[in-house]
Parts: structure tokens; C-alpha cells; sequence
């Protein structure tokens, strides 16, 4: 790892080996700068907490905020320019797609340092997490370290979704969803990357409206880099605050995930088609019914008892508004992701023929 000319030195501490352990560093240590890129739209009601709790990261280093900002509908934008004033180390660019995928290579560009850590305006971070992911960085040698996606919601319908994304019956078993032991994976949530990775794959696809960190981390591994879980990094993460905007959420990305498929092959396994699997059942089931075959049935039925038994078990603990909401957030999540990943248009994600 190169460390920038204008990093700091830091008292001795304890640092991880890459499997959840600790050991002593040197305290003349040097600790590498490093670049935060957010890209932002319409973020007015998290932007401010999301940013103070980048600035203010328990890190020895030196840091910087690109906020790359969309033609936000909101106060956006105002929020953007007020931040970036009060402190010098915020720089704010213009992303005039407001496109997730562009809004990161925009601020990776501007950005000047040699690791590069991806966070959302919606993602509140831990004090420690920028420390957390050089150490792990160091410790691994991987191109691009994460950790847990703990999403957590404030009413009763956002518990629900908070719950339901952080359990294997939501989501599937993903570490960075539903926590579990340091070591390699597929892919992680948000990133911390070595710049030298990003230029080596050519940044973000832009063509990736949705999964463009499924797909950025699949090329980074196919080139010979690694990419590595620590649960010590943990996100705050906000769901959805109703059914409309999880339904829609889940549906685009059920679509772009079969993007990925398409562009990617063999990256598809059970836990990405068991989704659309079940919509087909449960479809050939509603019509076999319809037509008089009663045992049709079944499997609609079926398959709304299992998540009426499944909310009764990942629900304990949570308030009774938030744990009767729960069967409905699973099944949302899970036919709003297979319907998405079924009617994914073949041309989605093909670049735009140029106009003659």
C-alpha cells in the first residue's frame, strides 16, 4: 500500500490479522490518506448525520469527502455546499446523471488518494470504520474490504424490513447481510478499495444502474484481486420507509441482477433463483386453482404459511407492529425480486446505440 507524503503518525495500538484477532503495531507507523466518495440524491433527510460521521472517523491518517451530488429534488444540494464550507477536507462535484455508478467514478476522479472507501448518503459509520478497513486492507492484502450492512429502522415498518434483511429467510446467507467469520467472498457491501484495483478493471460500469457492486467486485476478482468480509465493519443502514419503495427497490434489483447473469455467466446459483423459482410456482399454482384444480392451491398457500411460520421465529424480539408487518416485507422482498429478475429486459444494461 502506498501511503500519501501527507499521512500521520499514530501511538501504538492493536491492529487485526485478517481472522478477527489482534496484534500490536509499531507506534511510529505510518497511516496511508484516504479518499471517502459518496455519491448523493435527494439525501436531504441523512445526508448531514452521514457526513459528520465520516469526518469525525477515529483515524490517524489524513481523510477527504468527495460528494459527488445529483440534481437533487430537495435541499440536497444546499445541505452539500453548507457541509463542504465548514470544513476543508469536503470537496463537492456535479454528477448531472444522477446515476449511482457514474456518481462514483465522477468522485473517484476528483478524488487524490490512494485508497478509496465507497459510502452511501444513506449509511451512517461506526468511529472506527476507516481504521477498521485499512487494517484489514493491510492485514489481507485484498483489493476491497467490508463488513456488515446492519440495516435498522426507526418505525414499526422499517423494523420489519430491517429484520427481514438481516436474516437468512430475507436475503439468503451473505455475510454482509447476516454477519459471520472474517475471509473471502464474492462481494461485500460498499467497499473500501486499493485505488490500483479500481484503474485496473477501469472503474465502475456505467451501464449498471443497479449491481454495480455485485458486478465491480466480479471483475476485481476475475483479474486476480480478493475481496475480503470483516464483520468489524459495520454500516448503520436505513431501509425503506414503506411497501411501495421496498417493492421497488427489490424489483429493480431483481433486474439488474439478472443483468449480471447475462454479462457474467455461472455467477447465477440457487440463492438468486430460488426468487423467480417460487413466483413460477406460485403462478402456476394460482392458474391451476383458477381452472379447478384445487391442489393448485397448495402451493400459494404453501408458501404464505411458511413465511407466516418464519416471521413467528425471526420476529422474537421485535414490537408486535413491527412483527405482523413481517410476513408481508417477506414476501414483498421476494416476489418483488422475482418478478424484477423474470421480466428483466434483454436489452437492459446494453449501451445506447449512438444516434446518426
Amino acid at each position: 500500500m502506498n501511503p500519501s507524503p501527507h499521512a500521520h503518525s499514530a501511538q501504538q495500538h492493536e491492529a487485526p490479522d485478517g481472522l478477527g484477532t489482534r496484534e500490536p503495531q509499531p507506534a511510529d507507523r505510518t497511516w496511508p490518506a484516504v479518499s471517502v466518495v459518496m455519491p448523493v440524491l435527494n439525501e436531504e433527510r441523512h445526508l448531514t448525520d452521514a457526513v459528520r460521521r465520516i469526518i469525525t472517523q477515529d483515524y490517524p491518517g489524513e481523510l477527504e469527502l468527495v460528494l459527488a451530488i445529483g440534481p437533487s429534488k430537495d435541499r440536497t444540494e444546499e445541505i452539500a455546499a453548507r457541509l463542504a464550507a465548514e470544513d476543508p477536507r469536503i470537496v463537492v462535484v456535479a454528477n448531472p446523471t444522477g446515476r449511482t455508478p457514474q456518481g462514483l467514478n465522477i468522485a473517484i476522479k476528483a478524488s487524490q488518494y490512494s485508497i478509496i472507501v465507497r459510502v452511501d448518503g444513506h449509511s451512517l459509520l461506526p468511529a472506527d470504520y476507516v481504521r477498521a478497513a485499512v487494517e484489514t486492507m493491510e492485514a489481507t492484502g485484498a483489493d476491497n474490504v467490508g463488513g456488515i450492512m446492519a440495516a435498522e429502522g426507526v418505525s414499526p415498518f422499517e423494523q420489519a424490513v430491517a429484520r427481514a434483511m438481516t436474516s437468512k429467510l430475507g436475503v439468503g446467507n451473505a455475510r454482509f447481510h447476516t454477519g459471520g467469520e472474517a475471509g473471502e467472498v464474492e462481494t461485500v457491501y460498499l467497499g473500501t478499495f486499493r485505488r490500483s484495483a479500481l484503474e485496473r478493471v477501469g472503474g465502475y460500469d456505467e451501464t449498471f444502474v443497479r449491481a454495480q457492486d455485485w458486478e465491480m467486485n466480479h471483475r476485481i476478482r476475475q483479474t486476480g484481486g480478493r475481496i475480503f468480509f470483516t464483520p468489524r465493519m459495520r454500516v448503520t443502514y436505513r431501509p425503506r420507509p414503506n411497501l411501495r419503495a421496498l417493492a421497488k427497490q427489490y424489483f429493480h434489483t431483481g433486474r439488474w441482477r439478472r443483468v449480471v447473469g447475462r454479462e457474467h455467466q455461472g455467477t447465477l446459483n440457487l440463492r438468486y433463483l430460488a426468487p423467480p423459482l417460487a413466483v413460477v410456482a406460485m403462478t402456476a399454482g394460482v392458474v391451476a386453482g383458477a381452472f379447478g384444480f384445487w391442489p393448485g392451491w397448495v402451493l400459494p398457500g404453501g408458501y404464505a404459511l411458511a413465511m407466516i411460520a418464519g416471521a413467528a421465529v425471526e420476529g422474537r424480539g421485535l414490537p408486535l407492529a413491527a412483527w405482523v408487518r413481517l410476513p408481508l416485507v417477506f414476501a414483498t422482498m421476494h416476489v418483488s425480486w422475482g418478478v424484477g429478475f423474470l421480466t428483466s429486459p434483454p436489452g437492459l444494461g446494453q449501451p445506447t446505440p449512438a444516434k446518426h
